[in-house]
């Protein structure tokens, strides 16, 4: 049986992950071997995940974890380089642009093993963001490109790869079909809105854990004062990210709003469910508020998915007080009708046909 290793390390990837393992199993025709580089390793941001979605337990467990770029990157290569010496795949999945993707994505091609790219194509056209290196990067080197996109086919088609030794397919965005499969399930498990007082109340759900953002202590105070205006009108509920919390901490910033740990899949997916509306600096983010059918206000100067923007379901403000505060005034009063199909059908069962074709 031919073998699959698919490397994970952060929360949007074990969701990604868990609808192409799920199709893998059912077909039983490869054996699928799961990496978690332990990229993320905090309880509500990793373990949860394999748990709710059902995914396969990682067969190894790099846990490489709180250190530098480079460092971080660098041992997850040499961790991974013995792994696939051991397993000896066809193929090497990744997902994304975290830098377990660009890990996985070096050391498969090094030792020359076929690669695939799910979520290729993307960009932002900002090189000071690491997530835009690792996926120019990845892409690159890729056998297999999955597009989510038209717009990410184009930017792959500009960069010249019509030219050379690839696949480019526009599959679809997987994330679509984790939201579809386990919107039910998350209904009926989930019970944060009644822990949190949150039944038949309206609130804002804001995540904020970009670099750029967090690292730069003026836009993080900005988007925190833009988030307590609009408290004042409507809650503002922040699953924190660790890090995030820690340098609110540090620094001594005043959120007035709601803040809880990070949480679930089955938790965010509820959340989403019942806001308001969504402001974020997360990319996955946009597009699950987009499945949910909830605008969204994006805290960044750029977004990979410009049809959001395009089609007036997402506006851009960065990080500017007043920026969020109209944005949030102008959904709260034009709520879009979300009658576009923007990623796909069935992006999944595509992104397995290629497979299967490839090997």
């Amino acid at each position: 049986m031919k073998k699959i290793v698919t490397v994970l390390g952060a929360r949007p990837q074990f969701i990604k992950a868990a609808v192409l393992s799920r199709i893998i199993k059912e077909n039983g025709e490869f054996q699928e071997v799961i990496v978690h580089t332990g990229q993320h390793y905090d309880e509500n941001m990793s373990e949860i995940f394999f748990r709710e979605l059902n995914i396969p337990a990682p067969t190894y467990n790099l846990e490489v974890n709180s250190k530098g770029h480079g460092s971080m990157t660098g041992q997850m290569m040499e961790k991974l380089e013995g792994v696939f010496e051991k397993e000896a795949p066809e193929l090497v999945v990744v997902y994304g642009d975290t830098n377990s993707t660009l890990a996985g994505a070096l050391v498969a091609k090094k030792m020359n093993i076929r690669l695939a790219h799910v979520e290729a194509g993307l960009r932002s056209f900002n090189m000071e963001m690491p997530e835009e290196i690792n996926r120019i990067l990845t892409d690159r080197i890729s056998d297999i490109l999955f597009c989510p996109t038209l717009s990410a086919v184009h930017n792959l088609k500009r960069e010249g790869f019509d030219n050379f030794d690839s696949r480019v397919v526009l599959s679809g965005d997987i994330m679509k079909d984790s939201v579809s499969y386990y919107s039910a399930m998350a209904e009926e498990k989930s019970t944060i809105l009644k822990d949190l007082g949150l039944i038949d109340k309206p609130f804002v759900l804001s995540t904020v854990h970009r670099q750029e953002n967090t690292n730069n202590i003026n836009r993080l105070r900005s988007i925190v004062e833009g988030l307590n205006r609009i408290n004042e009108k409507v809650e503002v509920l922040i699953p924190m990210h660790p890090r995030t919390r820690k340098i609110i901490q540090e620094q001594n910033i005043q959120f007035n709003g709601k803040w809880i740990d990070s949480v679930g899949y089955f938790d965010m997916l509820q959340l989403l469910k019942n806001c308001k509306l969504v402001m974020t600096d997360s990319g996955g983010l946009q597009k699950e508020a987009f499945f949910n059918k909830k605008p969204v206000v994006i805290l960044r100067e750029e977004t990979e998915w410009k049809e959001l923007c395009e089609n007036e379901f997402a506006e851009i403000v960065g990080t500017d007080p007043m920026r969020m505060v109209e944005s949030f005034d102008y959904f709260s009063m034009n709520k879009p009708v979300f009658d576009k199909q923007l990623y796909g059908e069935n992006p999944g069962d595509a992104i397995y046909r290629e497979i299967h074709k490839a090997l």
